[in-house]
């Protein structure tokens, strides 16, 4: 095992690592004793354990944010403005250890790890003159399922939302990345967020039932989830026994256009910008990179150049660009993608195969003449995978971009304004990037279409996510 020491995490502040789960304001260990190892996917190193947790203790979590509902949800706007200040505040303070602690349990470079509002009601106005209809919002009350590829942001986005609406939460962080919930656990804690209002569950083993549990549990009125379309598709399911409120942030499989009147060294920017972030591992990340034939060539040797100057390796080490991918069944996916696109006529230019040695890295790989019937089309790699395909005309590629069932962003560079508002308009997706390979912002609604989920994180959208909206007719007047 481990320890969590200084010399262990290299932290300022060594208390921020807990091993435990977060229930009504005290840390706990799981009821039957189990444990779950974590470990750096860069070396392979254990870094520590939490408790391996089931439906007991979900139901105290969620009977703990149920009471404290009935108290958070009643206090001022002006009241959680300003705990959420001081929470933000102490995020700040403490934004060196909490991106040590991504990097050492995500893997990500270091540089790449550092990264409340006001709702309105309504007056409407009545056809009876001694009634008056007035719309007010309230909130809802909510449980929160976080991936590991941003162990911080998918948590801040979703709890920053959901306490300034006044709801309540439990948190089930991913095995994968749980150091980085619990560290923000901790600083909600010290910013003086009551207890219940939010608990951690750690799990691994028993997450179908904790989620489902979650989705089924009657406190429960609102779920928000962010991971896989199959997941997602699960709990929409389980979730509907009891309508609740759900929001989904599934899969994606971002198309990456670039017409011949691009500026084609832009596009190639914009493209290692958003194919190759934390190593092809983000649910926007470009993965099927279309290329118009006139520019084909000088985007494909461009890019390659590009990528031939990456440095793979710890993320903690200062010339690191790109760290590991986050276990060994990511490297296998991306192994069969490879394969499969070389097995139907690609060529490899750089890469395409798992680096040697400890941890879970895989060398960035560019692949030109791509197949557009290959696996890495219709599936999403989530891994630092450029695959190539060219395209003739614009209605060819926006009728390919959108031969997918998913529909979360897509990117394209063209300098034609005509072209720039057609396509745009035309892609099925929720996000677009024109002339840009990074989206994500914490101002934008954020979210997709068709089967990449339901709903806004992000923006004054939000924040509607964790409210339900109530009429009242006042009469007598």
């Amino acid at each position: 095992m481990a320890s969590t020491t200084g010399s262990t995490w290299g932290l300022k502040d060594v208390s921020l690592v807990k091993t435990h789960g977060f229930i009504d304001g005290k840390w706990v260990d799981a009821k039957g004793g189990g444990k779950i190892s974590v470990h750096n996917p860069a070396t392979d190193e254990e870094l520590g354990s939490i408790p391996e947790m089931g439906v007991e203790e979900t139901k105290e979590a969620i009977e703990a944010a149920g009471k404290a509902f009935k108290t958070w949800g009643k206090t001022t706007a002006k009241e959680r403005h300003d705990l959420l200040l001081k929470y933000h505040a102490l995020m700040l303070e403490n934004s060196e250890d909490l991106a040590r602690i991504i990097t050492l349990e995500n893997g990500k470079s270091l540089t790449e790890a550092k990264e409340a509002v006001r709702t309105y009601g309504e007056h409407i106005p009545s056809q009876f003159p001694h009634i008056r209809n007035v719309v007010i919002k309230q909130p809802i009350g909510v449980s929160i399922l976080t991936p590991w590829n941003f162990p911080s942001a998918m948590i801040t986005r979703k709890l920053g939302a959901a306490l300034a609406a006044g709801c309540t939460a439990v948190i089930k962080p991913p095995p994968e990345t749980p150091f980085s919930a619990l560290a923000l656990v901790e600083l909600a804690r010290r910013a003086g967020i009551p207890d219940g209002v939010i608990n951690v569950v750690t799990t691994q083993a028993n997450v179908s039932d904790v989620g489902r549990e979650m989705c089924e549990n009657k406190t429960v009125r609102k779920v928000s989830f962010t991971g896989s379309t199959n997941v997602a598709k699960l709990l929409y399911g389980i979730a509907s026994s009891t309508l609740k409120k759900v929001s989904l942030e599934a899969g994606g499989n971002a198309p990456f256009i670039v017409f011949d009147d691009a500026d084609v060294l832009a596009a190639v920017e914009g493209a290692i910008a958003s194919k190759f972030r934390g190593s092809g591992q983000t649910c926007v990340c470009a993965n099927r990179i279309y290329v118009q034939s006139a520019v084909y060539a000088d985007f494909a040797s461009r890019l390659t150049e590009k990528v031939s100057q990456f440095k793979v390796g710890h993320g903690l080490h200062e010339d690191t660009t790109h760290g590991p991918l986050i276990h060994d069944k990511a490297i296998e996916k991306v192994t069969r993608h490879v394969e499969d696109a070389i097995s139907k006529g690609a060529q490899l230019l750089i890469g395409g195969k798992r680096i040697e040695g400890p941890g879970s890295f895989f060398a960035p790989t560019v692949l030109s003449e791509v197949h557009p019937t290959s696996l890495v089309n219709d599936e999403e790699t989530f891994g630092p995978l450029a695959a190539i395909v060219k395209f003739e005309t614009e209605e060819e590629v926006v009728k390919m971009a959108n031969s997918t069932d998913v529909g979360l962003a897509g990117y394209f560079y063209s300098r034609d304004v005509g072209r720039v508002w057609r396509v745009a308009e035309a892609l099925e997706v929720g996000m677009v990037g024109c002339n840009t390979g990074m989206i994500s912002q914490a101002v934008i609604p954020f979210g997709g279409v068709k089967e990449s989920g339901l709903g806004r994180e992000g923006s004054r959208h939000g924040i509607d996510e964790y409210l339900v909206t109530k009429f009242i007719a006042f009469g007598g007047i």
